[in-house]
């Protein structure tokens, strides 16, 4: 298993439901957060899969639904940083 985490500073406040939901279907994909400290806005993504094809998989569904809804049209803030990491202990 395997784990990527993004962190934004400060996080989107807009509607990024969107994005959960198009990779909620996904073979692999064993769940995403959105994360939010309430004092300072910033935030961490962290999201599991099963490996990097399903990551991979994950990201080519968001990408669709991106372009399906016009995401790229206007600018959004990206992460300050993204990282995968080895999943090594779970519950």
């Amino acid at each position: 298993m395997i784990a990527r985490v993004a962190v934004w500073e400060p996080m989107p406040t807009d509607d990024r439901d969107w994005v959960l939901e198009a990779s909620a279907g996904v073979p692999g994909v064993h769940g995403a957060y959105h994360l939010i400290d309430p004092a300072t806005g910033n935030g961490l993504s962290i999201a599991f899969f099963e490996d990097e094809a399903a990551a991979a998989a994950a990201r080519a569904a968001i990408e669709q639904r991106a372009a399906e809804i016009g995401w790229h049209d206007v600018p959004h803030p990206a992460p300050a940083s993204q990282t995968f990491y080895d999943v090594v202990r779970h519950v």
